[in-house]
């Protein structure tokens, strides 16, 4: 047999694929040089070959950078790794004829945008007496860095041990009444008409005073605002729920024997994921925290990832809440690329990529990266002059690739500088 042929046929593809990697490199440094989307921002990008351990391109790699949303990942790989398959729902024991129970953060009480809990249907059919027993210890509502300024939006609901419909009220304006429809019902006392501008609804700091307008009586209209949290509050809806008394008992310390289970994790992350939920990232790290220590704390949670699962990441993280509302975390690119990689290793292909937001057909990502046969599965993650995306890349080759593509101090719209990631993405894409 004749080798020959076949060394010569070797080399030629090795040094083929040596000069499309070159030829590729060449052109997304021209991409970043002349692309107007990258011209006053600071870009970061590295993408890597699993499968051939392998950097295949970098740029500001080893930079920090703001991550937003992308923070949620590290949230993702918590839950992974300490919260086992189900969401524990809440823990209780009974002595004589009254059932104690507390929180554990689970997220999904009454929340829409989850499955279903068994809590409600539990607690309905208990004969005992309810008391709730609230944490001694209780977080913060807003996390480290947040906006303050953000309390009334959606996305800062506060976070709490026992959460309740997301820790959100809904406002519902119909076309043609003044007043609007509120869920729950039990804050529909608590509205005042006022002349303010911009926003229809505007809840008071430190109070679940609602403020409210509605000049536009012409169209329908709806509006979720956090309602500011006590055991109290929490008791008080528990009980409208339930059509029977929940009372509050203060205990310094109280030992719970007994523990439901709620909602499959993988319903919990997906919304996360997809959608970039905060309010459940947020959760996600109290129920790790608790699960750990018996202590709803997030930076329990945080210091005990840095130490165990996380401890050998090429950079330090700063890292201080679950959501990446706060803009005093920093990553660097490759650094979430270490991230990935572990998340790759331990979750199976099929469902890693189900949890995720895929381009043109999911989430965050629905009405980007739009292709035939999709490509980008990832996270985003934008505060304003900041936008991250990172993930998986499926190239036209069939590999899976890793990547993280990481932008601030940009003053361009955030939709400009993803047609320049676009271009950029599509270059890996087609050459690898």
């Amino acid at each position: 047999m004749n080798i020959r042929p076949l060394i010569l046929f070797g080399l030629v593809i090795l040094f083929g694929s040596c000069s499309v990697s070159k030829r590729t490199t060449k052109n997304i440094d021209k991409s970043f040089k002349e692309l107007p989307a990258f011209k006053q921002g600071f870009a970061g990008f590295m993408v890597y070959d699993p499968e051939a351990k392998k950097i295949l391109y970098n740029r500001n790699g080893e930079k920090y950078f703001t991550p937003a949303s992308n923070t949620k990942l590290f949230s993702l790989y918590t839950g992974l790794k300490i919260l086992g398959d189900s969401v524990a729902a809440l823990k209780y024991t009974i002595k004589n004829d009254s059932l104690f129970f507390t929180g554990t953060g689970d997220p999904s009480l009454l929340n829409p945008n989850l499955p279903n809990s068994p809590v409600i249907p539990f607690l309905k059919d208990r004969n005992e007496t309810l008391v709730m027993v609230p944490p001694v210890y209780v977080e913060k509502h807003q996390g480290p860095g947040w906006a303050w300024d953000d309390f009334n939006s959606y996305y800062s609901a506060e976070r709490t041990p026992f959460p309740i419909y997301g820790n959100l009220v809904e406002f519902t304006f119909k076309s043609g009444k003044e007043k609007p429809e509120i869920i729950p019902a039990i804050f529909s006392d608590s509205i005042v008409i006022s002349n303010m501008e911009k926003t229809r609804v505007r809840r008071e700091l430190h109070s679940n005073i609602f403020l409210f307008q509605n000049p536009k009586k012409e169209k329908d209209f709806t509006q979720n605002v956090p309602f500011h949290y006590s055991a109290e509050t929490a008791a008080a809806l528990l009980s409208d729920t339930l059509n029977k008394p929940v009372f509050i008992k203060k205990k310094p310390k109280m030992d719970f024997s007994e523990k439901i289970y709620s909602i499959p994790v993988d319903s919990m992350y997906k919304r996360m994921m997809q959608v970039s939920d905060n309010f459940i990232a947020e959760q996600i790290l109290l129920m790790a925290a608790q699960a750990i220590s018996d202590t709803l704390k997030s930076d329990i949670a945080i210091k005990h990832m840095k130490k165990t699962h996380l401890k050998n990441l090429p950079d330090e993280l700063y890292w201080v809440d679950g959501s990446g509302l706060s803009r005093y975390n920093l990553f660097t690119p490759r650094t979430m690329i270490s991230l990935l990689l572990k998340i790759k290793e331990e979750v199976p292909e099929d469902r890693l990529l189900s949890l995720l937001a895929t381009g043109g057909h999911s989430g965050t990502l629905r009405n980007y990266y739009k292709a035939e046969e999709p490509y980008i599965f990832a996270k985003t993650g934008t505060l304003r002059h900041n936008h991250s995306l990172s993930g998986y890349l499926l190239t036209k080759k069939g590999k899976l690739l890793v990547f993280s593509f990481m932008n601030s101090n940009y003053t361009i719209p955030t939709s400009k500088l993803k047609e320049g990631m676009e271009q950029v993405l599509l270059q890996i894409r087609d050459n690898y």
